[in-house]
């Protein structure tokens, strides 16, 4: 039991990918882009939860005022990495399109992603964003 702990690969949290990318905290900065090459290179894996991203969007956007297009680009780059192990890759893709492309959040670019990959095109909600999303109808309650 104990080897198959041992292959499982670490959680990765979402400070690490910041620091990656914003170069902002010396020491900690350097140690988050050596491990992501590693994991570019083949050496490593880490495991990602969906909220991981979502936090990582956040932080970008309303605290360090990156533009959607950049954010949608880099967070791509590295979820698409063979090393990163996150189950619905593949959604994240059609959500960073929704969000960039169609400018709404990605809150609702993701809930809209989750929507054509479950068949689902209908959203009960207020928000008008949805009247963006191609092949979405929004109803009211």
């Amino acid at each position: 039991m104990a080897d198959k702990v041992a292959d499982r690969p670490p959680f990765l949290d979402t400070n690490v990918l910041l620091r990656h990318l914003l170069h902002d905290v010396p020491g900690q900065s350097e140690r988050a882009s050596t491990y992501i090459a590693e994991i570019e290179h083949g050496s490593r894996k880490v495991r990602l939860a969906d909220t991981i991203i979502l936090e990582a969007v956040f932080v970008l956007q309303r605290t360090y005022k990156v533009p959607k297009q950049e954010i949608a680009k880099a967070l791509l780059s590295l979820i698409d990495l063979p090393g990163m192990i996150l189950p619905r890759k593949r959604l994240f893709r059609a959500a960073f399109a929704y969000y960039a492309d169609l400018n709404i959040s990605f809150g609702d670019a993701y809930h809209a992603a989750l929507m054509e990959s479950l068949h689902i095109d209908e959203v009960l909600s207020f928000d008008r964003d949805f009247d963006r999303v191609p092949g979405v109808r929004r109803l009211e309650p």
